[in-house]
């Protein structure tokens, strides 16, 4: 308490007693509302657990609120003693204090049960137990960690009896539960019919904003803003005032330039399709006080710090992936909770809006006025056919419904199995413990037993998993565990999944002795869970090169395709490309003749590009046949990292190419995932000079990007934590820093010419560079040669020469032509400065030339 009031905080009642309980030794289930400190009590336990020297693990949903927990509990215990592990990362893990998402503890839990190192767990949003595809893993801990203290934490968590009673039952420790707080924020609800535009300036000018206006999809949030940007939401001064804060903030993408545009006018922008810098520009701008509109999507309830004080809903119904519905009530009070500050706000506002037929039946009534002759005349309008419609009265039931009760979402994989076979001991007891002593009802504890049985058998044909009898006969060892004789005697003996080469009678059955024929490296399911396939795939490709192999002339490139094949998809990447694949073969089935049905019927096998999807799925077979738990996993052949490559792509490029704006930070999160995955998965003698100069070009182009998602990894260990930091954030090192990385991005730059001047795109090529005569050079090239080749010995870096200066490179690129002849060369200068200044390589060509 003396720490909190030396931070400026008196704690409220809820947050007393629960620090009292959580010193006192019981387990918590704190379900307060939002903005009632939450966080605080955690930092409590968390210090609690320190001085009694254990170990505390935080979990959360998502890697940003893990990231984000895990700089806050730096800033306040040292780095020393704060650790972080993601799955992909792992900074200080061996740290008395752990931020980690919930899968990464549920694994811990599987490997090593009651016996792991686990003295407390804090586990935000605890909610998300009731996900259906994530929901395990806020399970699995309260299962198998009988000896560690739990506190459970969410603003909607409905009737938590049943969890409460069974975290007694496993631990022996009582469970307080804090619930039903008043918000030292009271909230103020409305449900208004007046268009979105006159809602937004009602509140404006009864200082009510910050207002965040809720959206169920990206382009409508955009979409929103465009709209707003037409109002006068801000003063002169206040975008003075902005425009100071922001400064040399590096806008560089087609969406940071309308973002730029939207927060000037005082308007943020805020979804997950966003880079993670312009997302924390707009945080920061917002807790200044600086943005007076928000216009973004529902992921703000799951406990980003923006501040806020007025919720502003669009519609009462989303898209859950499957159909459109109504919004839950946990749903609902997620994300009214977020409006009203502690400490700034004397109260909150949550408005939701009419649906749009029901705003303009209510303005033509208005206009009406009291006149019954108009009155009269009006023709209201219906919800549209199809539409999910929602009323004043779903509304008022939303504003005083609970959260329903959580609904336990346990799965069963063969990774999950593999971690409690390693565990060892009585792996039988362990799974039956697993399938039946959980939260489920018992028809689906009986479908996780089926499915365990049918992971346990492919385990044991694979001989991942052998079977053994003990010496000693079943009455002998229960003897000698007394505690294990109940089970014996209720339970189906485990001959029953034997294989019936090691079947014996009943009555003189053995207790089988099972365990793992492989050793399982210590990140096992953590990590990327296909990099052991990656790794076996990788050996069919000859780095070498050699006539007829799978990889001749792609050898770099064929490893990306193996990586890209083990990350998950970014679904709008693949449907741009995809779209964009079958709108070309359009254009040339129709010069080829082909009548409707006919390229209709063609289309249907015309998917976006799947480079070794053969070799790829015919290696995973094998794979799995001896590894079956793999098949947990699905292999996605695909080509981002590729596709970029060869086309000497740069990210905004890629971006306009695809018309990607509103998804740029989910393509650059796919491309950082994918720098890591082939940095860390691809062994030093895989390595060819081209894969490291493919790996360099990668990375700096994520960095320049954003150097955030690259950085943020290479320098957690010495966190440099500034409460008065400005808003802009450091520019990422000079491109030219990274030698290689900078020579591949200028060898792409010369590239892109070779292919463009391989299709005979003059007009292109004169855009690029107005100087260099390519219509003549171009008509006396083909005067000798049909065609420039574009292969993989045309981008060789052996065809590429470099003169150094200081302020300029003098650069050739010798084209590769069909008689080998290797005449002709395309000349440029690299500008230093402006490329420094650009952030990627600024090529000039000044000639295409024959020796």
């Amino acid at each position: 308490m003396e720490w909190a009031e030396g931070q400026g905080f008196t704690l409220y009642p809820a947050q007393d007693e629960a620090v009292i309980e959580i010193v006192s030794g019981s387990h918590v289930i704190l379900s307060t509302p939002t903005g009632t400190g939450k966080s605080l009590v955690a930092v409590a336990a968390h210090a609690a657990s320190l001085s009694r020297g254990g170990r505390t693990y935080y979990t959360a949903p998502i890697k940003a609120l893990v990231s984000e927990k895990f700089f806050a509990l730096v800033d306040i215990f040292g780095a020393e003693n704060v650790g972080m592990v993601t799955g992909d990362s792992s900074v200080n893990a061996d740290a008395p204090i752990v931020c980690c998402t919930a899968e990464i503890l549920a694994n811990l839990a599987l490997r090593q049960g009651a016996a792991a190192d686990v003295g407390q767990v804090v586990m935000d949003e605890f909610h998300f137990y009731g996900e259906p595809d994530r929901g395990w893993a806020w399970q699995v801990p309260l299962l198998l960690l009988p000896r560690t203290q739990f506190i459970l934490m969410s603003a909607t968590l409905g009737d938590v009896t049943a969890i409460a009673d069974d975290l007694t039952r496993r631990t022996g420790l009582p469970v307080a539960r804090i619930t039903g707080v008043e918000r030292p924020v009271p909230l103020h609800f409305e449900y208004v019919r007046t268009p979105i535009h006159e809602t937004v300036e009602e509140l404006l000018h009864t200082a009510r904003s910050p207002v965040y206006i809720v959206h169920f999809s990206q382009a409508a949030a955009m979409e929103r803003a465009q709209a707003l940007s037409s109002l006068r939401i801000i003063s002169r001064e206040q975008r003075d005032e902005i425009a100071e804060a922001i400064g040399g903030f590096r806008f560089t993408t087609a969406f940071g330039r309308t973002l730029s545009r939207y927060v000037r006018a005082g308007i943020g922008v805020h979804h997950a399709g966003m880079l993670p810098r312009y997302r924390r520009l707009v945080e920061t701008l917002a807790q200044r006080g600086l943005l007076r509109v928000i216009c973004g999507t529902d992921t703000l309830g799951v406990g980003i710090n923006v501040p806020i004080r007025t919720v502003l809903l669009t519609a009462l119904t989303k898209y859950d992936g499957q159909r459109m519905r109504q919004l839950t009530a946990r749903e609902f009070h997620q994300i009214a909770g977020r409006a009203g500050r502690a400490g700034f706000d004397t109260a909150g506002t949550v408005v939701v809006m009419a649906p749009e037929h029901e705003i303009e039946n209510a303005v033509q009534i208005a206009k009406a006025a009291d006149d019954p002759k108009k009155l009269k005349k009006i023709i209201r309008k219906k919800a549209p056919e199809g539409f999910v419609n929602w009323t004043e009265s779903s509304y008022d039931r939303l504003v005083v419904a609970e959260p329903e009760p959580l609904v336990p979402r346990m799965q069963l994989t063969a990774a999950m199995l593999i971690n409690v076979i390693a565990r060892g001991g009585d792996v039988f007891a362990n799974v039956r413990s697993l399938v039946f002593d959980n939260h489920e009802p018992r028809a689906r504890q009986y479908e996780l037993t089926r499915r365990a049985l049918a992971i346990f058998r492919t385990l044991v044909v694979a001989q991942i998993v052998v079977v053994e009898r003990d010496t000693s006969p079943v009455v002998e060892r229960a003897k000698r565990d007394e505690t294990q004789q109940d089970d014996l005697e209720t339970s189906p003996r485990f001959v029953s999944v034997v294989p019936p080469s090691l079947s014996v009678p009943r009555e003189v059955a053995d207790i089988p002795v099972i365990r793992l024929t492989v050793d399982l490296q210590p990140n096992f399911a953590l990590n990327q869970p296909l990099s052991p396939f990656a790794l076996a795939a990788i050996e069919l490709l000859d780095p070498l090169d050699a006539p007829g192999a799978v990889g001749t002339g792609h050898y770099a490139l064929d490893v990306v395709s193996v990586i890209e094949a083990t990350l998950d998809d970014p679904r709008p990447v693949l449907s741009q490309q995809e779209f964009r694949a079958r709108g070309e073969a359009v254009a040339a089935m129709k010069r080829d003749g082909l009548d409707y049905d006919e390229r209709m019927e063609a289309l249907e096998e015309i998917t976006y590009p799947k480079p070794l999807e053969e070799l790829l799925t015919e290696a995973y077979g094998v794979f799995a046949s001896s590894q079956p738990w793999i098949l947990d996993f699905a292999l996605h052949p695909k080509s981002v990292v590729r596709d970029m490559f060869e086309q000497a792509l740069s990210f905004s490029e890629l971006i306009s190419l695809y018309q990607l704006a509103r998804s740029e930070g989910l393509v650059l999160r796919y491309l950082s995932d994918a720098y890591r995955a082939i940095r860390q998965t691809v062994p030093a003698d895989a390595q060819t000079p081209e894969l490291l100069d493919v790996i360099a070009w990668l990375g700096e182009m994520v960095r320049q990007v954003d150097s955030s998602l690259v950085d943020e990894w290479e320098s957690l260990i010495n966190p440099a934590l500034d409460p008065d930091a400005p808003v802009v954030p450091p520019a990422p090192p000079s491109v030219l820093t990274n030698r290689r990385a900078f020579t591949v991005l200028v060898r792409n730059e010369l590239f892109r010419r070779v292919q463009l001047a391989a299709l005979q795109r003059d007009d292109d090529l004169v855009e690029l560079d107005p100087d260099a005569s390519w219509p003549e050079a171009l008509d006396a090239y083909y005067d000798e040669h049909d065609e420039i080749l574009t292969g993989g010995p045309a981008r060789s870096a052996a065809l590429v020469s470099i003169a150094e200066g200081p302020d300029e490179w003098r650069v050739e690129q010798t084209v590769d032509d069909p008689a080998g002849d290797h005449d002709w060369r395309i000349r440029g200068i690299v500008d230093l400065a402006a490329s420094e200044e650009a952030g990627t390589a600024v090529v000039r060509v000044t000639e295409m030339v024959r020796l």
